[in-house]
């Protein structure tokens, strides 16, 4: 790992800000589970394990303290462009709400503009911030394509997430390589000819 001079040497530096209130509620709640589940939390090896998860589960679910309409809106500019804008391979990093286990994955989103574009880099933000929350692939992937639909009203909207579940691989049915694929479309993107064009640049095929 990279010291911290090295980091900002290349131009690297994380960021990481905790409620300090909640992380030593976490921390106490965490030591109680370690007891629950039959671990000494005083021995070396999980001496700071309680603070790390507090400060673990912040970061992962920073997303509630995020507003994806101000993401969008903070970089729209406007811009005579009907074609599609399309970003695609977004890292999808989030936890199941029913186990709190990850779910890793792509998500791919176009719009069409009318009239307003925003910065590409906010439609990757607008994905991490709802990912970035206790979820279900489904509710992620509509939550998206309706940020973007509200803030921007363009001609149409598509969003495509392919995931990996370690719900399903690590426990329950066991499945390593199964692949959960979520869809929403809206506007333009609701026309076949329209759907399968966004699909084909994509790479993805989705009956």
């Amino acid at each position: 790992m990279m010291d911290e001079k090295l980091m900002k040497r290349f131009g690297y530096e994380a960021i990481e800000q905790y409620d300090t209130e909640k992380l030593a509620k976490l921390q106490e709640h965490y030591t109680a589970i370690l007891e629950l589940l039959g671990e000494d939390p005083q021995r070396e090896g999980l001496l700071k394990t309680p603070l790390r998860m507090a400060k673990s589960m912040q970061f992962l679910t920073q997303g509630y303290a995020q507003d994806p309409m101000e993401i969008l809106l903070s970089a729209k500019f406007k811009e005579d462009y009907r074609q599609m804008v399309i970003v695609k391979d977004i890292e999808v990093y989030s936890l199941c709400e029913h186990h709190l286990v990850p779910f890793i994955g792509k998500a791919h989103v176009g719009y069409i503009p009318n009239g307003y574009i925003t910065g590409l880099s906010k439609i990757a933000r607008v994905v991490d911030a709802y990912a970035r929350r206790l979820q279900v692939q489904e509710r992620l992937t509509t939550q998206i394509k309706n940020a973007i639909n509200d803030a921007l009203h363009p001609l149409g909207v598509a969003v495509v997430i392919e995931a990996r579940h370690l719900c399903m691989s690590m426990r329950g049915v066991q499945k390593q390589s199964a692949v959960t694929v979520t869809s929403d479309f809206i506007g333009a993107f609701e026309r076949e000819t329209t759907r399968a064009e966004f699909l084909q640049l994509i790479g993805t095929k989705l009956s």
